[in-house]
């Protein structure tokens, strides 16, 4: 196999793969030689089937894969003797591939993009500050209060009281459209809680007032984005009658209150509400401690990119942004998304960090382990009820879905590799603090 380079721009490479005539027609002896003994024709005792039967019979298909074993051969020894490690899969084009005939020499071009060496980083030079938030007295008894109040009962008014925004009316109903009853527009003894939003907008609000015994006639327009499509802008009426009007009674907080939420007391409570929200904090001061390490790395290393990922990135950023602006089209039938300076700007600080995260968790030997991966699969199988053994099917079969899960715990744990080099401070900051610094990260 002879290889010519033919460019070696950037990182953009160039190459053309010829085999010899004679090398391939060899190739293909050699291999018919060898199936030879065990091949069976009619006609002929086994292995005495001759040379030019299994040439016709069988050359071409054995053609195909010596040209193809060759190509990938040769490859493979340029990749390993050059070092390089293509960005994305080699594109090869076989020469005047329409009018080549056996006896032909094969020639093949070979292009791609090669992956950029990555700069060496310091990592013990790095400074970072670790957020840290106690659970406050304050933000333990707002928790308590909105679990009392989401424990919340409710307790009959007084004869004759009007009902309150917060309050429980107790309703049967019925509606029409057009003058017509509609299936599912009816209910007898309903709990509704006014200012819940539970009901057709503004359904609620002519509820408010309204006394035990009294019918009132309630007009609303069903949204056009209705579920029900025969529904879907229709304006409607609910004949409505009130058996009861009830008002918001907020559980004590107290053992029984824990309880009820798996403690064995209040005390006990009181710990795990002090545990999770510690747990949630420390979440969101990671968030702020990684971005800051991203963005110091981004700062200090630089080196060229291959154009083909940043834009393969650039174009599925500007699609991620487009449907969140358009949440109403789940589909892929719409036009072209052309990505803005702004997507490539950010494609080329993610893939910059994408890679030099990859060499450094590669140098560090960091590794996803079997039941990391594991619990990962069974995170995301969650999302599909019922489904659970076809998803893990699914996942098994796809290497690329395999890589989705994978990739966020590589990065995660790269992470925590830097964090242990770099040099950290803690300080600790109030809880409205850390919101800001989380807010913020929005904003960049």
């Amino acid at each position: 196999m002879q290889v010519k380079e033919t460019r070696n721009d950037g990182l953009k490479r160039g190459y053309q793969f010829t085999l010899p005539a004679a090398d391939l027609a060899a190739t293909v002896d050699a291999k018919l030689k060898e199936a030879q003994p065990e091949v069976e024709m009619k006609g002929f005792r086994k292995g005495k089937v001759p040379m030019a039967m299994l040439k016709k019979q069988f050359g071409p298909r054995i053609l195909g894969d010596a040209m193809q074993d060759a190509i990938d051969g040769a490859l493979k020894k340029h990749l390993d003797e050059s070092g390089d490690r293509p960005a994305a899969q080699p594109k090869v084009e076989m020469e005047n591939g329409d009018g080549w005939k056996e006896g032909d020499d094969v020639v093949v071009n070979v292009s791609y993009e090669a992956l950029p060496p990555i700069p060496e980083v310091d990592l013990s030079t790095l400074t970072l500050e670790k957020l840290t938030v106690p659970a406050e007295d304050a933000a333990i008894t707002e928790a308590l209060e909105n679990l009392a109040k989401s424990a919340q009962s409710f307790e009959d008014r007084k004869k004759g009281s009007k009902a309150k925004d917060g309050d429980q009316v107790v309703i049967d109903f019925k509606g029409f459209v057009d003058g017509e009853a509609f299936e599912g527009g009816a209910g007898e003894d309903y709990p509704l809680v006014l200012g819940s939003n539970s009901f057709i907008p503004g359904f609620e609000d002519q509820l408010v007032g309204a006394k035990d015994g009294d019918a009132v006639t309630v007009t609303v327009t069903f949204p056009a984005e209705y579920g029900a499509p025969q529904l879907a802008g229709k304006e409607a009426t609910f004949e409505c009658t009130v058996k009861a009007v009830k008002a918001p009674k907020m559980a004590e907080i107290d053992d029984e209150l824990a309880k009820k939420f798996g403690a064995e007391d209040l005390d006990g409570l009181k710990k795990q509400i002090a545990g999770r929200l510690e747990q949630e904090y420390a979440g969101a001061a990671r968030a702020v401690l990684k971005r800051a390490l991203l963005d110091q790395l981004d700062e200090r290393v630089q080196f060229d990119l291959p154009e083909s990922l940043v834009e393969a990135e650039a174009n599925q950023i500007a699609h991620q942004l487009w449907h969140e602006e358009n949440p109403k089209v789940h589909d892929h039938n719409h036009g072209s998304i052309e990505p803005t300076e702004e997507h490539r700007k950010l494609a080329e600080r993610r893939v910059r960090l994408g890679l030099l995260l990859a060499e450094i968790g590669q140098k560090a030997e960091v590794t996803v382990t079997d039941q990391e991966m594991t619990q990962a699969v069974l995170r995301a199988a969650r999302q599909y009820p019922g489904q659970e053994r076809a998803f893990f099917e699914f996942v098994q079969q796809n290497q690329a879905v395999q890589q989705q899960l994978r990739a966020p715990i590589f990065e995660d744990k790269v992470v925590d590799h830097i964090v242990e080099q770099a040099q950290v401070t803690e300080k600790t900051v109030t809880k409205e603090e850390l919101e800001k610094a989380v807010e913020a990260l929005d904003e960049l």
